[in-house]
């Protein structure tokens, strides 16, 4: 993990950054001018993005970790603070599904979705927010998803992961508000991602029949709101759930 920050120069840490809103959130915050920490599985894919940035002028690197392992998140999150000296912005994105109904559902499923989805969040925020409080800035940013608003059928394990950030996240915003740190969700609706092209020609209009724009979104959608809340302009919105959805739960 080599780096380049200025003194001046805020980190922003992006998990599941390799692919899809991840990384287009973390290409966006890097022409945002933040040093941007790359993190995700694979090791391969950030180092090739991370030299695609590079080749932009940006500045990134990367930590190739797995958000399922508790322990080694939190060990490469504690590494990140003491390379740069700090973390200004998390974005948690990474994320899974293993949807199936709720009678079908095996505790593996339900336990697994709600560790990667949720614990993850829990633990970089646990990790980041003293170095946050030091500097008297913090932005968080949990990626939620319409589901954790309105609830959807086979995707009990899901929908209560990303219900559960929106608490936590609302929990974060009072515990650590007087010390300049925000905490927000960016909720997506449906998204043109590797995760939505194979929804069936039929599933795809219904979808669309439910939104004012009639449109999928795009990854720069969900990127252009993580960059406005985690911006140093975004200082009085903490605690909030923003839908960016194309208007399909209007909440």
């Amino acid at each position: 993990m080599s780096h380049s920050t200025s003194t001046d120069q805020r980190v922003a840490l992006v998990t599941g950054a390799s692919r899809g809103i991840g990384k287009a959130i973390a290409h966006r915050l890097a022409r945002d001018g933040r040093h941007v920490v790359l993190m995700a599985r694979s090791a391969d894919s950030l180092a090739a993005f991370e030299a695609d940035l590079k080749t932009e002028g940006l500045s990134a690197c990367h930590v190739a970790s797995d958000v399922g392992d508790p322990k080694k998140l939190a060990a490469d999150v504690e590494a990140i603070i003491n390379e740069h000296g700090r973390l200004d912005i998390i974005v948690n994105n990474a994320g899974v599904t293993r949807d199936n109904l709720t009678m079908r559902m095996t505790d593996e499923d339900f336990e697994d979705v709600l560790r990667i989805n949720l614990t993850s969040a829990f633990v970089t925020a646990r990790t980041a927010c003293r170095a946050m409080m030091k500097h008297r800035f913090g932005r968080i940013v949990n990626i939620g998803s319409t589901s954790g608003v309105v609830g959807n059928a086979g995707q009990a394990n899901y929908a209560a992961a990303k219900a559960g950030l929106i608490g936590l996240t609302r929990s974060l915003a009072r515990e650590l508000g007087g010390k300049g740190v925000t905490a927000n969700v960016i909720a997506p609706g449906f998204i043109e991602t590797d995760m939505t092209a194979n929804l069936p020609e039929e599933v795809r209009k219904g979808v669309m029949a439910m939104m004012s724009l009639r449109r999928f979104g795009t990854p720069d959608d969900i990127a252009a709101a993580v960059s406005y809340v985690s911006s140093d302009d975004a200082g009085f919105l903490t605690g909030q759930v923003i839908c960016v959805d194309g208007g399909m739960t209007m909440s």
